[in-house]
């Protein structure tokens, strides 16, 4: 590991950036840095990180703000931001983003992807522009109108801006969340990312769902395509296609008939299907094949039993006495050390809890909190014990991220400055006891 191994590069395009904003005579406001932020191709599978953090640090410190890059894997730079509080012995507050985004099919958007186009009514266009570029400059601007306020922070306050959270987060978070580096910030709580509304309530959720990665295999005799036999490999795997639909449907149900929202349940989704002896015009036909292979996508709450699960797996799915085998990837955790599932409480039993749901109330409705039904950075952070919400003001607005035309409204954007101000105010003012684990 080093310490910011960029730093001579950074240090040419902040000059460039300086240069740039100094020499330019467009108007230079939230929503234009917005735009700015956007227009860094941050996509996988090539993401442009050294042009982006450049014109982070050149933010930063426009409001005084300290910036530390820390390289665990190599390219991959993660940006710390620094607010020293008046106490910094108190336990310290975080606010992370992620740097890079998912690929964007430029010929189906209206706009393209990285030109952070703003139309007549407002809508900025662009890939990132509510996952999740909106909440890392807004995290600034928040702190520039505060700053400019007069206010000071009781508590230290931590912006982080971390890579590769797209593809599982392994090579950002993970490994800044198992650093000395993470340890020595000292933190009492932290937030991450949320999603949007299409209502007019703000979102807020307490957990993610922990993806799970299942393949199975099934062997069996290969033969001609017009013999039955007894356990052939695509009839095995067919059974336990049968037998996972019909778990996913009584999953779904409970969803359908309002008992459970979608990211409370076990989701089971089949990604490929694979089998066959190829030819030169598709599959023979006659030939029965000796192997055939199905990968699912599986995603759990935390209070979702993994035990209970791999069982099932092994003695209903994929037995062995069917010939079968299978293995699992699992990208995160659902206990923490003490056995009990990875949340945060989102009740009075948290301190936290009452400051941020006041804090989010003096801007306007706070809906119930939520398991969030795909996975985010936030998992890393709460499986060291610290309370994490995840939050992206955005109400009135569609839900786009990954999907094609993402956009974000100006008004909706200047909305969430004015509500990150209230909550980055009332949470690093907070006097309590906070460093005990939720």
């Amino acid at each position: 590991m080093a310490v910011s191994p960029l730093l001579w590069t950074l240090f040419l395009f902040s000059i460039i950036f300086s240069l740039q904003s100094s020499s330019s005579s467009s108007e230079d406001t939230p929503i234009t840095r917005f735009q700015q932020y956007l227009r860094f191709n941050t996509a996988h599978p090539n993401p442009n990180y050294i042009a982006p953090i450049s014109f982070l640090i050149n933010q930063a410190q426009s409001i005084g703000l300290t910036a530390k890059t820390i390289e665990f894997v190599s390219g991959k730079p993660v940006l710390l931001l620094t607010w020293l509080g008046s106490n910094p012995n108190l336990p310290s507050i975080l606010f992370n983003s992620h740097l890079d985004s998912v690929p964007a099919e430029s010929e189906k958007w209206i706009h393209p992807p990285f030109s952070a186009h703003k139309t007549i009514d407002g809508h900025i266009y662009a890939r990132g522009a509510q996952d999740d570029k909106c909440i890392g400059v807004q995290y600034l601007e928040s702190i520039r109108n505060l700053k400019s306020r007069g206010f000071v922070p009781l508590r230290t306050i931590h912006i982080s801006y971390v890579p590769e959270e797209e593809i599982g987060g392994f090579d950002g978070m993970m490994e800044f969340a198992a650093s000395s580096e993470f340890r020595d910030l000292n933190l009492g709580f932290a937030m991450d990312e949320g999603q949007a509304n299409p209502g007019d309530e703000f979102r807020v959720f307490y957990a993610d769902r922990i993806p799970w990665n299942l393949v199975i295999k099934a062997e069996g005799i290969p033969g001609h395509g017009a013999k039955l036999y007894d356990n052939s490999a695509m009839e095995n795997l067919m059974k336990s296609v049968e037998l996972i639909s019909k778990f996913r449907e009584t999953q779904f149900d409970f969803v359908k008939a309002g008992k459970a929202a979608n990211s409370e349940v076990i989701s089971v989704n089949p990604v490929y299907l694979k089998a066959g002896t190829p030819s030169t015009t598709g599959f023979v036909m006659n030939m029965q094949p000796s192997e055939a292979e199905a990968g699912y996508d599986l995603r759990l709450p935390p209070m979702a039993d993994p035990d209970v699960m791999k069982k099932r797996i092994a003695e209903e799915w994929a037995p062995s006495i069917r010939n079968m085998t299978y293995t699992i990837v699992e990208k995160g955790k659902l206990r923490d050390h003490l056995g009990r599932p990875i949340m945060t409480p989102a009740n009075d039993s948290n301190p936290w809890w009452s400051i941020f749901k006041q804090a989010v109330e003096a801007t306007g409705k706070l809906a119930k909190p939520e398991i969030l039904a795909s996975t985010t950075d936030s998992r890393f952070i709460r499986t060291l014990g610290i309370p994490v919400f995840g939050f992206s003001p955005m109400t009135n607005t569609p839900i786009l991220l990954h999907d094609h035309n993402e956009f974000l409204k100006d008004t909706v954007f200047m909305k969430g400055i004015e509500v990150y101000e209230s909550v980055i105010s009332a949470l690093s003012s907070f006097e309590g006891l906070s460093d005990q684990v939720i």
